[in-house]
């Protein structure tokens, strides 16, 4: 008969090893993105599920996926390790990978051999479970119940956002159907769910009503993937910094229309600079011919992508604040990203933004330009008191942190098996 151990750490009951369930962790999403050399939020995630499970549970963690042929297996854990240090590194910038043309396709067809898939080996643990936090293939319900079926396993899942389904404007055409299979999916598959936000699973729990289920629902707020403070960009003048792509739900617009009055209006000298980091996203012509066409922004903003890590968090830490005038999020990592690093934000009153940067940021309306426009004024003033009242209020916000996010899904995967 085995005895249960006690963990140091907060007392818990821990079973012993041959008694906790194994868990089988999807990496899908980062396979599918060999060929992009900056990762989104969604990509960040998943690399960061990876390393915090394999840090904290290690003995019991195994990987698989669905490879962009198309075919599911397992991958070896020390070849798993491999590919995910050297995301970790491209990301970075640390290492050298063609640009374009033959050489990156010869690269990633390296990548997606090394990573072909496995045959799912007989018997194990009969108390299995699978865990992703991507949505990759998960509009295929008939592929996630094969997995579960050959793997003999329970789900656990995050979810992200439903912004494609309550908001379809702002998704590409088709998007809302392609993510409402997905929910379907999580809302009748899943043992249970995370979300990235209670304003998240407040959104799903319809879907889960509706498919006359209850399963556990935990928040799992995302956490910060270097809580280091680079020095800052040395700044030849005051400027602000917009991050993530650039697409309609982000309302880049309205920051362009206000530095376009101000361009028309003020001295050259006098305006702060505007620096958008993100890629080029869809549905947004009218974002991009601003970006292009229009004379009164030359020199006023500036537009930068595929950045590494480092030298983005130099630029963020320098700035007047970091905005983030959405219509919807799902959580809002560039809130707590820079807050940890020191930059004041200003963001849209959401519930999910709320989440991220409690009672330190400061937040108005997407559709309140007035406000936006004196608010950046303000932020943008040499001494600005609003800007030192929120650097304040800073001191006491706490970021949240993926240690606790994997603390999260441990206890989901004790708590289902």
């Amino acid at each position: 008969m085995t005895t249960a151990s006690r963990d140091p750490q907060d007392r818990r009951t821990v079973p012993p090893l041959a008694d906790r369930p194994e868990i089988l962790l999807d990496i899908s999403r980062l396979v599918s993105r060999v060929l992009h050399k900056t990762p989104t939020g969604v990509d960040r995630v998943e690399l960061a599920w990876a390393e915090g499970l394999l840090r904290e549970a290690p003995e019991r963690l195994s990987f698989c996926l669905v490879h962009p042929t198309g075919f599911y297996g397992r991958i070896p854990t020390e070849t798993a390790r491999a590919f995910l240090k050297a995301t970790r590194a491209a990301w970075a910038g640390e290492i050298d990978i063609p640009a374009g043309g033959i050489g990156r396709k010869l690269h990633a067809l390296g990548v997606l051999w090394r990573m072909r898939p496995r045959r799912v080996p007989a018997g194990g643990s009969a108390r299995r479970v699978l865990v992703q936090s991507s949505p990759h293939h998960l509009h295929n319900e008939a592929l996630v119940r094969d997995i579960l079926r050959r793997e003999q396993a329970r789900f656990v899942c995050l979810i992200h956002d439903l912004i494609p389904i309550e908001y379809p404007e702002y998704a590409r055409p088709g998007g809302d159907a392609l993510h409402l299979k997905r929910v379907r999916t999580m809302a009748r598959l899943a043992s249970a769910a995370l979300g990235n936000s209670a304003a998240t699973l407040r959104s799903f729990a319809p879907h889960l009503a509706a498919e006359r289920r209850e399963i556990p629902l935990h928040v799992a707020h995302l956490g910060l993937h270097d809580e280091s403070r680079p020095a800052p960009r040395p700044p030849a003048e005051p400027y602000f910094v917009c991050l993530g792509t650039i697409e309609a739900r982000k309302n880049h617009l309205l920051l362009l229309n206000i530095w376009r009055q101000w361009a028309e209006r003020g001295e050259p000298g006098s305006i702060p600079k505007l620096i958008i980091i993100g890629r080029r996203g869809w549905e947004n012509e009218q974002v991009v011919d601003m970006l292009d066409r229009c004379p009164a922004l030359k020199g006023h903003v500036e537009e930068m992508s595929a950045l590494p890590d480092a030298e983005m968090r130099a630029i963020v830490a320098g700035a007047c604040a970091v905005l983030l005038p959405s219509f919807a999020e799902g959580f809002g990592m560039p809130v707590t990203e820079a807050l940890a690093l020191g930059t004041p934000v200003i963001c849209s009153d959401l519930p999910a933004l709320r989440e991220a940067g409690g009672d330190a940021a400061d937040y108005l309306h997407p559709l309140d330009g007035i406000g936006w426009h004196n608010a950046l004024i303000e932020y943008s003033a040499p001494g600005s008191g609003r800007r030192a009242a929120q650097l304040a209020r800073m001191q006491a916000w706490m970021p949240p942190s993926w240690e606790e996010h994997v603390r999260i899904i441990l206890k989901t995967v004790e708590e289902i098996a």
